[in-house]
């Protein structure tokens, strides 16, 4: 049997890796931290199940859901754009519901490049980003996030001849896995770069809500008003913690809109309609629900650290996401994945290796704050002794 060359770079996967390990752990009867995956575990909203449940009855939702049956769930993502970053769109072309954010990512690469054609990827970033590219036979160039650069790409570090080969350029700010976010001038400064090579910007924004000083973070939109090369993806995973209902949207540039809107042609249907109106009712509602959130994982972030602190291993503190992104001891400062497996058949804990988000992730690891406050102490307590063993 004989299997295409664009499945090549997706055979080698660190996470898969790890997955062996915790099955491997569990089976010998070790009970496992999982701090590895950055899914919530904090229930979705009774008031968003109740509209979910509700439409079960109506015989209507039932059919397949074509584009115009979203148009109540892409107007309710016009008025959240407005209120929230007071950027207006047209839910007719601007606006597209998603199977969550990632479809976009992953399909968008397949509207936009042709083969060996370069994608500006963040290193480290977020894996699927860089699986989309590899599935429309593209490569990537991955634009190195340095500590002393507050993890923001360099954008004149790119080389011209790449350059000359690229298509698109993908950011996400606030960052997984760095924790890092990025302010409105930096986004215009990449919408000024994009402008003038004649690159698409995508900004996946799925930690849009999940920052802690009571700030909102800038959309990509904001900073390209006229919505003249960009595109950008939002989930409900994180924010109202239906990671299950696979649920999210696409807002930009009509272009690239209708480009993406015809790759999901072939694809995919959208959401059963149930789902959209559980969606609509997160969207219109008050933030009440989000700084439950919010305050839930603020919470866990500043005792972690504190715990971490304990044991000797100092975090910095993140401004934003789910996550700590840590440096490594001195004798696993270049195998985050031996750290981790070692971790985890010592102790039960596992983390996710930075080496999995890229070359550049490589000297740390990323912490997903999943579990309650005195798990996550726990977690911690086992760590230290793993560290001084």
């Amino acid at each position: 049997m004989q299997f295409a060359d664009r499945l090549q770079p997706l055979q080698s996967n660190v996470f898969a890796d790890m997955d062996i390990a915790k099955s491997r752990v569990k089976a010998n009867g070790m009970q496992v931290i999982d701090l590895s995956l950055g899914s919530s575990d904090l229930p979705t909203d009774a008031f968003i199940l109740e509209a979910i449940a509700e439409a079960l009855k109506d015989a209507t939702t039932h059919g397949y859901s074509l584009f115009g049956s979203t148009l109540d769930f892409r107007e309710a993502v016009v008025a959240w754009m407005l209120q929230k970053f007071g950027v207006k769109v047209d839910p007719e072309t601007e606006v597209l519901p998603l199977i969550g954010s990632q479809e976009g990512t992953a399909h968008l690469p397949l509207a936009l490049l042709n083969p060996n054609d370069f994608a500006l990827l963040q290193d480290p970033g977020y894996p699927s980003h860089y699986g989309g590219i590899h599935m429309a036979s593209g490569q990537v160039y991955g634009m190195p996030l340095f500590a002393e650069n507050n993890f923001l790409p360099v954008f004149a570090d790119i080389p011209k001849a790449v350059l000359a080969q690229s298509k698109m350029m993908v950011l996400s700010y606030p960052h997984n896995p760095t924790t890092a976010t990025a302010s409105l001038e930096f986004f215009q400064s990449a919408v000024k770069f994009c402008q003038q090579h004649d690159l698409t910007l995508v900004h996946d924004f799925p930690y849009v809500d999940l920052v802690f000083d009571g700030s909102t973070p800038p959309s990509i939109l904001q900073a390209d008003r006229d919505l003249s090369v960009s595109i950008e993806f939002f989930t409900m995973s994180k924010s109202f913690n239906m990671g299950g209902f696979r649920v999210g949207f696409a807002v930009g540039n009509r272009q690239l809109i209708k480009a993406l809107r015809q790759v999901k042609a072939v694809v995919d249907f959208n959401q059963y309609q149930g789902i959209m109106r559980g969606a609509i009712k997160a969207l219109a509602g008050d933030r009440a629900p989000i700084d439950r959130v919010v305050a839930t994982f603020q919470e866990r972030r500043d005792v972690m650290i504190e715990s971490l602190k304990a044991i000797g291993w100092q975090i910095p503190n993140p401004a934003a996401t789910m996550y700590l992104w840590g440096k490594l001891p001195d004798r696993y400062a270049h195998n985050s994945v031996k750290f981790c497996l070692d971790l985890i058949d010592s102790t039960g804990v596992a983390l996710a290796p930075g080496a999995g988000f890229g070359k550049h992730g490589e000297g740390y690891v990323r912490f997903a704050l999943v579990y309650p406050t005195n798990i996550l102490q726990e977690a911690a307590k086992k760590i230290g002794e793993f560290l001084h063993q």
